[in-house]
Parts: structure tokens; sequence; C-alpha cells
């Protein structure tokens, strides 16, 4: 039996919710997390027919990208669309969960998928977050230092990009007088004690702190743990906004063209004027991106493809860099594809299921 949240978790694993911005939403939003999952649906947006295709299917759980509940709700008696989702989920046993900005936020999220989609290769994030990482210190004897780094290592400290098990040691002489009451694992009671041992520094996601400290005090044989938690200003080249690569081959503004088309699979989209030179790096934004414009020129992209630009944010192009505007839905709607790839490595037992209906909003005549 998998429950609901059992579901949760590995896509919270995946797309942390500490990554979210502020504003955001992303959570169970509907339904009881201890609840046998029957089936999964996975869907951009969950519109009333979303919750209907769930029911037709035999699914109780609907991971959507885009929250229903995004602003606060006053009363719940069907008078809105959101209400009336809301309340046919309730009716029917459905439960709803969203994974949104923390999705676009990590560097194996939302954009990484749009990049796929394009054949974008060599990806950086464009906006790196900073004041997401901590780095923790502290004073080991020489013999239990592996100990302690392997019970830091598996909590999640010392990940650094490519690199696993990342830490720094330095060897010096600790020094320290036990109280009479204390019952030190070096040493006596009342006696100054000198011993060799070595200083450990590793970094970790700031939303880490809990278990990597329960780590550091399970594993370290002082009765007394003398460490310091540094907040750092680094950015997290892991976490953020945008993403920025380059194409296998250049190629010119006509070829490029078709290549969106046919790899997002769409007829039309507004951009800006093309640069002279074929077309290489690409930087790019899912859902609105307008404010990683500067970040796209910075990054020396020739073009940068987002959506719900506004028309005077179309002048911000310059002669630079070309602006795309592909659509909100168009350039997030891969992100089923991603929900789906996440869950059936890990669940077998029930059904996951890509939602079929286009949930967009907006029609083009």
């Amino acid at each position: 039996m998998t429950q609901i949240k059992e579901v949760i978790q590995v896509l919270e694993h995946y797309a942390p919710p500490a990554y979210q911005e502020s504003y955001d939403n992303s959570s169970l939003q509907v339904g009881n997390p201890d609840a046998e999952v029957t089936g999964v649906l996975v869907t951009l947006d969950c519109t009333e027919e979303v919750v209907q295709e769930a029911l037709d299917q035999n699914c109780n759980l609907i991971v959507a990208h885009h929250p229903v509940i995004f602003k606060a709700l006053k009363s719940l008696t069907g008078k809105t669309v959101v209400e009336r989702i809301i309340l046919k989920a309730f009716q029917h046993n459905i439960a709803i969960y969203a994974c949104h900005t923390n999705l676009d936020h990590v560097h194996n999220g939302v954009n990484a998928k749009l990049c796929a989609k394009l054949g974008i290769e060599n990806t950086r994030i464009l906006a790196p977050k900073p004041q997401l990482l901590t780095k923790l210190e502290t004073y080991v004897p020489l013999e239990d230092t592996q100990k302690v780094l392997d019970a830091l290592h598996a909590a999640g400290a010392g990940q650094i990009g490519e690199y696993s098990d990342c830490s720094f040691r330095i060897t010096g002489t600790g020094r320290f007088t036990p109280s009479a009451q204390a019952n030190p694992h070096i040493g006596e009671p009342c006696k100054t004690e000198e011993t060799i041992e070595n200083k450990i520094e590793v970094v970790f996601p700031s939303f880490k702190q809990n278990q990597i400290m329960r780590a550091l005090l399970q594993a370290h044989p002082y009765e007394e743990v003398a460490h310091y938690l540094v907040a750092l200003q680094n950015e997290n080249q892991e976490v953020g906004a945008g993403m920025v690569g380059e194409l296998k081959e250049a190629l010119s503004p006509e070829a490029f063209v078709q290549h969106v088309k046919e790899s997002l699979e769409i007829t039309t989209f507004k951009h800006t004027a093309w640069p002279k030179e074929p077309i290489k790096r690409v930087a790019v934004c899912g859902g609105a991106g307008s404010f990683l414009i500067k970040n796209a020129k910075q990054a020396g992209a020739q073009v940068f493809l987002t959506a719900d630009l506004k028309y005077h944010e179309f002048f911000e192009a310059g002669t630079q860099m070309a602006l795309l505007d592909v659509g909100h839905y168009e350039s997030e709607v891969y992100t089923k594809e991603l929900f789906y790839d996440i869950l059936i490595k890990t669940f077998s037992n029930f059904a996951v299921n890509l939602s079929y209906i286009n949930t967009n909003p907006v029609r083009h005549s």
C-alpha cells in the first residue's frame, strides 16, 4: 500500500518546498495525505475537466504544476471556478498536489525539460539563488573523523554539483577542561586535556540543517560537540531561475524558427528581430520570464525563449538578443512528462497517467 504522503515525499525530494517563492503555494491542497493511492494523474493545470478525467481513470491523486489554490479562500460554495474544482475533488475523495516554483528552480526541473525538448546542451542555471547554503565547522578526534563525515554525507552534506562527499579538514590541537560532572570521551574530569583533532568543514543546503545536526550529534563521540554554522552568501549553482546553454549546431534564424515549432509542437510565436549571426547560445525560462532578460543578455544568449512578455518588454531585447514569447502553456506543458518520469521510477503498484486534456485557456484564431 502506498499512501499519498509517500508520493509527495518523492516529489519533494526532487523539488524541495524550501525552494519555492514566498508568494507560491506548492503543497497538498486537497485531500488526506494518509489515503492509499489508487492512481496518479499528472497535469499542468487542475481544472474541473481534469478532476473528471482523474475520476474516470480511477486516480485519486492529481499532481499539477500550477496550484489551484493560489489566493486565500473565504468560502466554499461553488460560486467560482476554483471553489467548484475543490468541491468536486472533495466529493470524490480526489487529492490535489501542486509542485510549482520549487520545480522551476531546481537544475533538473521545468527549464531542464524545456532545454531537453529544444536540444539545448551544456546547460547551467541562468540566475542562481544566493543565501541557500550553510557551512558546518566542527572538531573531531582523528580516529572518528571518517565516521562523522560519512554520517554528514549520508544526511545530505558535501554535495557540490557533480561532486559528492566534499569536505575540508585540517589537523590541530584541541584543549579543554571537563567539569566534575562531565563524562569526557577523552581525558578526565577537572583535568586540562590537549588532543590532536581534525577540524572538518562541509557545505549543505540550508533547509537540511536539522537533519545535518542530528547526524552530527549522533555520530560524534564527544559529550559536548563544538561546532559553528555559517550562513553563506554564495550562489547555489543548482538552484535558481531560467537556464542557458548551446544548441548542438548553430542555426540560421529560418532554421531556428522551424526547430522551435517542431520541438515544442507549436505553429506560431511572437518574437523580436533575429541576430545577424547563426543562433547557437539560447536561454530559456518556462512561464513568465521577463525578469530574466538582463540575465540572458549577460550570459551571452543570442535568443531568450520564455512567455508572458508585455509589449514594452520586447524593447528590452535591443540589438543584442532576440526575445521569443511562445506562450505560458506551451513553455510548461512538458512538465507533465517530468512528473511522470519521476514517479514511474519509484512506484510500480499503481498507474501514473498523463492528462490528455489541453488546459490552455488561450485560443488563437
